[in-house]
């Protein structure tokens, strides 16, 4: 444990006008506070924020960083409040600790839950001072190299996977590639200890057998390099335990079977340098194709800077090299720190900040605790590809991202109002998946908005929670309104006596008495079937469902609600067992907390819903499109099958999937599904089909 004297020499050694005081005060507070507390190790518990402050150091962090670090525990654990820090240590200070703070374990969350609002907390807190995250990254990794005391295994293991799912990744994001490889190294041991003791136990194997081949190589390298007049520094290492069994795991082989276990890194004084000696390492070792990656000229989204290539040595042995400059090395090594340190104090990168608003808008934009983790891990996570926009904008993203995700990376409204796309001057489809150096022209409508389909495709986390948010309030609007339709039919059943004594007063008792905030709530609850009709009319004139002149609680509606302006989706879903189109006449089926479900009036599931469950709805004169399921039948020839698809080209019918479903004999059946404009033209096209001498029998399924 770090001494008094010894925390404040290391600070007063990078910034000697650092508040000596306000140190020396934090560090005797934290120890006083923390008192007789123990950790799991039995080590006093204020050694914990002292071995912090002292990793902080280590990345030349201003003052009141390492004063945050010292109290960062003081808040939850200790009788210590928020007010005591802010008068001692000052408002900066006392923000800080109460980001970092961790919550309190809540038991009635579920474990997804307690990481996403610990995730929550941090994004919060880290948009307005990154320097909570930094604190926060070394008392979680002082924490993981500490994880052995705690008994608990089922503790032990959910630390270890909150730490490879949130924090590690959050590290790497960040450029801290130190922080994240310990953290992977210590939370692999507790998640897969068979993997880490066998891949440990090769590595070491491998060092022994080798004797000293990564010196050997290294030294090599040096030579190379320095005989070309470049003055560089190399160090090599076997690759982390972690990435190794990540690569095992990916591509599915052995130990034995991976070839490029040992990574070198040349640091030269230039950029110029880093590619001259790119240029010298190419002449002599044959290249691995593919696995050259410049990262100087488009750096990462983190701003990491670097030339990667894999090289074939001699004995057919793959070495991966990193090359890179003093200052790239620098900006590598401390990651977003380097931009934190005590002079900068606060001035974070453009790629950081890029970077965070997007976490903080996918924050805003999550409903749940799922919803949050899952697109928070989409940004951290995912290898990226880069995109330019026409006018040569560069745009970093996960690979498999389509242009759906580059609209919404480039502005949130572009995404919303997004039509169509351009890749390299052609018109793609939105679900097209991107490539390294595409050029992307997004088209865009001021009456276009997002579509549900979209997140069949979309991949990334900013895209993903725009569209959700945008159908969650869509669906709410379209709730109210066919919410509102269904009044009018229920306030039509009282009789003209009755009704007359509705008005505002009337509803305003009715929404106390539900327990609903306001006409909206009502409507949402009519529409999902989470009120019945008879406890709305009884809400609104207690005893009326008794009393004469009111019609039986449950009947099948009079008045048709058309379905025209609704989406399908949304507000209602066409039944895929009779597939209506427009101009069937058609009936909704309430659930409770779901959207209307449309079906044909003879559709034989509705034999097993009750009648008090039925809307009565009606296609407005506008409505257009549908899709329809044909059963064909067809004489097993040549040209059979276009005869049939000849039909649908004839009669504009497009064809959305065509299934052969069985073929016995002399005949096969076909399963088709067709866009069709309704159920006129539905019938037209069946009349063509049963007109054919190939076509056996063609049906409406």
């Amino acid at each position: 444990m770090l001494r008094q004297y010894e925390l404040v020499e290391r600070v007063k050694r990078y910034d000697p006008e650092a508040d000596e005081a306000m140190i020396n005060r934090a560090y005797v507070f934290s120890v006083q506070k923390h008192g007789s507390q123990k950790r799991a190790s039995g080590d006093p518990y204020f050694s914990h924020p002292i071995e912090v402050a002292g990793i902080l150091t280590d990345f030349n962090l201003d003052d009141q960083t390492i004063v945050t670090a010292l109290l960062h525990d003081t808040i939850e654990d200790t009788l210590v409040t928020y007010e005591e820090i802010e008068q001692a240590f000052g408002k900066d200070v006392a923000r800080m600790v109460d980001g970092v703070t961790k919550l309190s374990k809540i038991e009635a969350m579920s474990e997804n839950e307690r990481a996403a609002e610990n995730l929550r907390k941090f994004l919060l807190a880290m948009s307005d001072d990154i320097r909570v995250l930094l604190v926060k990254l070394a008392d979680r990794l002082h924490n993981m190299r500490t994880l052995h005391f705690i008994k608990n295994e089922q503790k032990r293991r959910r630390i270890a996977r909150e730490t490879m799912d949130i924090y590690a990744p959050l590290a790497e994001r960040i450029g801290m590639y130190d922080f994240m490889r310990e953290m992977q190294l210590l939370a692999f041991r507790e998640l897969e200890p068979e993997a880490y003791d066998s891949i440990t136990k090769r590595l070491e194997q491998l060092k022994e057998g080798g004797h000293d081949k990564v010196d050997r190589i290294g030294a090599e390298l040096q030579l190379l390099l320095g005989g070309k007049g470049l003055p560089v520094t190399v160090s090599g290492r076997e690759k982390h335990p972690y990435s190794i069994w990540k690569k095992m795991q990916e591509r599915h082989i052995s130990f034995e079977q991976l070839t490029d276990v040992m990574a070198f890194r040349v640091i030269t004084e230039t950029a110029e340098d880093c590619y001259r000696a790119l240029g010298v390492i190419h002449q002599t070792f044959k290249m691995v194709p593919g696995r050259f990656k410049d990262y100087i000229s488009t750096p990462k989204r983190n701003g990491y800077r670097s030339l990667h290539t894999t090289v074939i040595h001699q004995d057919n042995a793959r070495i991966e090299v990193q090359i890179r400059s003093r200052d790239m090395h620098h900006d590598a090594e401390l990651g977003l720190a380097a931009h934190w340190a005590y002079k900068q104090k606060g001035d974070a990168s453009d790629h950081q900040a890029a970077w965070l608003r997007d976490l903080v808008e996918i924050l805003e934009q999550s409903q749940d605790a799922d919803e949050l983790l899952e697109h928070t891990r989409m940004a951290m996570y995912q290898d990226r590809i880069f995109a330019f926009s026409p006018k040569g904008e560069l745009h970093q993203l996960p690979k498999g991202s389509t242009p759906v995700d580059f609209a919404y990376a480039v502005h949130t409204s572009l995404g919303n109002q997004t039509v169509g796309a351009k890749v390299n001057g052609r018109v793609v489809p939105l679900r097209t998946m991107l490539e390294n150096g595409d050029q992307v022209e997004i088209l865009k409508s001021e009456g276009q908005e997002p579509q549900p389909g979209w997140l069949t495709f979309a991949i990334t986390g900013k895209a993903r929670a725009a569209i959700r948010r945008y159908i969650r309030q869509k669906q709410r609007g379209e709730e109210v309104a066919l919410g509102e339709k269904l009044y009018e039919e229920i306030i039509g059943r009282f009789s003209p006596e009755l009704a007359s004594e509705l008005g505002d007063k009337a509803l305003k008792a009715a929404l106390k008495r539900l327990k609903l905030d306001d006409r909206a709530s009502l409507m949402v609850a009519i529409a999902t079937h989470r009120l019945l009709d008879s406890e709305v009319m009884e809400a609104l004139i207690p005893g009326s469902t008794s009393a004469e002149g009111v019609e039986e609680a449950h009947p099948r509606q009079h008045a048709p609600v058309s379905i025209r302006g609704l989406t399908p989706g949304i507000a209602y879903n066409l039944g895929d067992c009779c597939h209506p189109v427009p101009g069937d006449r058609i009936v909704g089926v309430r659930r409770t907390g779901e959207p209307i479900e449309v079906h044909t009036i003879d559709c034989r599931s509705l034999e097993v819903d009750q009648d008090d469950d039925w809307v009565d709805l009606s296609w407005d004169s506008k409505s257009k499109g549908g899709t329809a399921r044909l059963q064909v039948i067809v004489k097993n020839q040549p040209g059979a099958l276009a005869a049939v698809t000849n039909v649908f080209g004839a009669t504009k019918a497009n064809i959305l999937n065509l299934q052969l479903v069985n073929r016995e004999g002399p005949f096969h059946t076909d399963i088709i599904d067709l866009e069709v404009a309704d159920a006129q033209h539905l019938n037209r096209i069946l009349s063509a089909l049963r007109g054919l001498d190939t076509v056996v029998q063609a049906d409406r399924v």
